[in-house]
């Protein structure tokens, strides 16, 4: 008997005693590849000695002080460390403890920024659909995950959603990616223009979308037209890396691939490695300047931002990503895994999409590879990806919802920054075998041959 509250209380869970570079192992000895670094989070895997080694000596230092009586060197050197790396502009970092804290920090920023400056009327806030902001309710409300969403909707505020960036199902077939990132940065336009041009507040969006619709990145020009967009009516750019940032893209952050700078970055996961729980928000200079230069306090707050432990462990994260060159890997390893994938399934009947940047990708799984149509939601295929993935020893991020919040299904890929040749090789054979095995147990195939893969 457990006397946890589980996220679903009627599944056994295998105990996880340790960690192994790549691998978790259980109380049975079963080890399994972590090949979506939990939820994007273990970018350099399990039990990293210097990491480990670095949380040790904070902790017997000092392990925690309130930040409304004292800052860290741990945090003053973290925050330094970011802004070094950021977009130039992004000159300070407000730390949280996670992805959903650094959106409802990142809202209430902006919101308060217009306060600031005299302009309280900008309230409104667009995203967009098949999104996912965070669980707590301003990122609830924010993000365009309908099934999420669902069952809180009378308890969240009222945000306005445009049309993903998702060209895979929806660009037309006589567009070019500029011609679809044009009509992406209209219907922005448009929406803005429709609430009022001077009451939206600021665009959220996932640089590369993450867990929804799995490692979808945006067409060429589109976050430039969309910047350019905001611009024109004084809209702030709030971009969500807490996923996709930090490396996992190839970049420290993924917006560096589309040359343009938010007004806010969040970030989280792949900061703190999973070894401590934190994020943070990068803040543009003009919205720090104004708040210094205004009431001087920023109106939120949480016990443990800026945690000196949280900070420690980052810091030393960040260290070994750079001393490591591991961002080199990330995108020779991104590459490999996008390759062997596509050559293994480009004549499966089931696989309709390979995707991602680095190693961030997606698998896009359809019943018609022409049609695209997705498979009954009924079968619940992904489910049994996850299961059959388990079996195998492999750790891989699932999820429904893909095309519209109840139909469609993908698997999402994430695994640690330290993979060899070899780990790359290991998780494409296990996930083949795992998906064609779900295919049969969830009803969806019949056994698929050789020839087919």
């Amino acid at each position: 008997m457990s006397y946890v509250f589980h996220r679903m209380p009627k599944q056994t869970l295998p105990v996880a005693v340790t960690g192994d570079g790549i691998e978790i192992v259980d109380s049975k000895g079963q080890r399994y590849i972590d090949a979506s670094g939990g939820a994007a989070v273990s970018c350099l895997g399990h039990s990293h000695r210097r990491v480990t080694e670095a949380v040790a000596r904070q902790a017997r230092s000092l392990a925690y002080a309130h930040t409304s009586f004292f800052t860290s060197e741990p945090a003053e050197a973290l925050a330094q460390t970011l802004v070094e790396a950021a977009p130039a502009g992004l000159g300070h970092v407000y730390f949280v403890s996670g992805g959903s804290e650094g959106i409802e920090a990142a809202l209430k920023l902006a919101r308060q920024y217009f306060v600031e400056l005299g302009d309280p009327q900008r309230r409104h806030f667009i995203a967009r659909r098949q999104s996912y902001h965070g669980n707590t309710l301003g990122a609830l409300a924010i993000g365009g995950n309908a099934w999420r969403r669902e069952p809180f909707l009378p308890l969240l505020a009222e945000t306005q959603h445009v049309s993903p960036c998702y060209a895979y199902r929806e660009m037309r077939p006589e567009e070019s990616e500029t011609l679809y990132a044009q009509r992406l940065a209209d219907e922005l336009e448009r929406e803005i223009l429709t609430l009022g041009p001077g009451t939206v507040a600021a665009f959220v969006a996932e640089t590369v979308v993450g867990a929804t619709a799995g490692a979808v990145p945006p067409v060429r020009e589109y976050f430039k037209k969309i910047r350019a967009v905001c611009d024109k009516y004084g809209v702030l750019l709030i971009l969500d890396e807490v996923m996709c940032g930090m490396g996992r893209t190839g970049q420290m952050f993924a917006c560096d691939d589309e040359e343009v700078v938010p007004d806010l970055l969040v970030i989280a996961k792949g900061l703190g490695a999973g070894y401590q729980p934190i994020g943070g928000v990068l803040v543009h200079d003009r919205i720090y300047d104004a708040i210094v230069s205004g009431s001087g306090f920023f109106q939120h707050g949480h016990t443990y931002m800026g945690h000196a432990t949280a900070c420690a462990a980052a810091l030393e994260v960040q260290r070994v990503i750079a001393d490591e060159c591991l961002l080199d890997n990330v995108r020779v390893r991104g590459k490999q895994l996008r390759s062997l994938l596509g050559e293994r399934w480009k004549q499966h009947p089931f696989i309709g999409d390979i995707r991602g940047r680095g190693l961030f990708v997606g698998i896009e799984l359809v019943q018609d590879r022409e049609t695209k149509a997705p498979f009954d939601p009924a079968l619940k295929v992904h489910t049994a990806i996850r299961r059959e993935a388990m079996a195998r020893g492999l750790m891989v991020y699932p999820m429904g919802g893909t095309v519209d919040g109840k139909f469609g299904d993908h698997v999402l890929l994430a695994p640690p920054f330290i993979c060899t040749s070899d780990d790359i090789q290991r998780i494409g054979e296990r996930l083949a075998d795992a998906i064609d095995a779900a295919l049969v147990s969830s009803g969806a195939a019949l056994p698929i041959t050789g020839e087919s893969r």
